[in-house]
């Protein structure tokens, strides 16, 4: 069973930088797609950027222009650059990777941006 750990999450003041990651236990097969969702309390989980099995990226409006999502496949590891944080971006973050058969999640990380 292939596990995702998320890591890169803490406290950072408004106008900030973090830098998640998401490493795969065991390489991954026919990914189609990759992707940071994101979810903040008393409201549903929420894509916040994802990356195509050809490399094509999209991100929420939101988000654009502040976050790069990316992925290293050699390291089985994808990470989601976020600056310019704003306190709105708080929230629990989970990396997800959909394959043809099975779609995997991790745990979460939290995020909190705050003076």
């Amino acid at each position: 069973q292939v596990q995702l750990v998320e890591s890169g999450g803490g406290l950072v003041q408004p106008g900030g930088s973090l830098r998640l990651s998401c490493v795969a236990s065991s390489r991954i097969f026919s990914i189609q797609t990759m992707g940071w969702y994101r979810q903040a309390p008393g409201k549903e989980r929420e894509l916040v950027s994802a990356i195509s099995s050809d490399g094509n990226t999209d991100s929420a409006d939101s988000v654009k222009g502040r976050f790069t999502i990316s992925r290293d496949n050699a390291k089985n590891t994808m990470y989601l650059q976020m600056n310019g944080l704003k306190p709105e971006d708080t929230a629990v973050y989970y990396c997800n990777v959909k394959s043809l058969w099975h779609d995997y999640w991790g745990q979460g990380t939290q995020v909190t941006v705050s003076s």
